[in-house]
């Protein structure tokens, strides 16, 4: 069997008891980053092999895990947090399984778009999530105008190498829309600023970014609509 583990994205206290049960009984856990899980199975006091799985090594490893399943052994996958699939490693092995008509299912638990989503105050009916944009400015932009009129609530993860160049494209293509920024979300310092994407940019450039960060923007309203515009 194959499990698709959901992990804490922060703190620790929010692993599920059904994830700890099923991490104690596999054979193998396949990690994103095996030195990160080391840390958590330690936590909670686990003792089982791993193997990497990560998107340099996805092919190849996918490979070697489906013959350990094929041999009817075990096998939990979690990434460094949250759940696997979601802007990480996972898709391709689930679809390997799938094809190979073995057994999969997932342990679900924390994604941190879900959670800046409730948290930033804005439309949760219905979203779009993007996951990470493209690192350019070209293709970031490109990336950007293809939801420019969508009325869903759009979610992007960053990096904060590029938080500030991704909110002044954002600025520059959607408009200066009502948006959420979060941050160290389950953590200690954990932060959502809302306000509108210029408003967001000052914040940026005025404080030191860290770690991965989640933007939640409005969907277009029909006075930001160019096809409402013209009629």
């Amino acid at each position: 069997m194959l499990y698709l583990v959901a992990t804490p994205i922060g703190n620790l206290g929010d692993i599920t008891l059904r994830a700890l049960e099923i991490l104690r009984s596999v054979d193998i856990v396949a990690s994103e980053d095996t030195r990160k899980t080391g840390i958590l199975l330690k936590h909670f006091d686990i003792h089982k092999p791993q193997i990497a799985f990560h998107e340099h090594n996805e092919q190849q490893a996918g490979g070697r895990i489906e013959q350990m399943l094929r041999a009817g052994r075990s096998v939990a996958v979690v990434t460094n947090a949250g759940t696997p699939g979601i802007s990480d490693p996972g898709f391709t092995l689930v679809r390997r399984a799938i094809q190979a008509d073995i057994n999969v299912t997932m342990i679900p638990g924390p994604t941190a778009f879900v959670m800046a989503l409730v948290l930033s105050g804005l439309p949760v009916h219905s979203f779009t999530f993007r996951g990470f944009p493209p690192r350019k400015t070209v293709g970031r932009r490109k990336f950007l105008e293809i939801d420019r009129e969508s009325p869903h609530t759009l979610i992007f993860y960053e990096s904060p190498y590029r938080i500030e160049e991704f909110l002044r494209d954002a600025l520059a293509v959607l408009g200066d829309r009502s948006a959420a920024l979060a941050n160290d979300l389950t953590k200690l310092f954990e932060r959502v600023e809302r306000g509108t994407l210029s408003s967001l940019l000052t914040f940026a450039t005025e404080h030191k970014a860290k770690g991965e960060y989640i933007i939640v923007i409005a969907g277009a309203t029909k006075a930001t609509r160019t096809d409402d515009e013209e009629e």
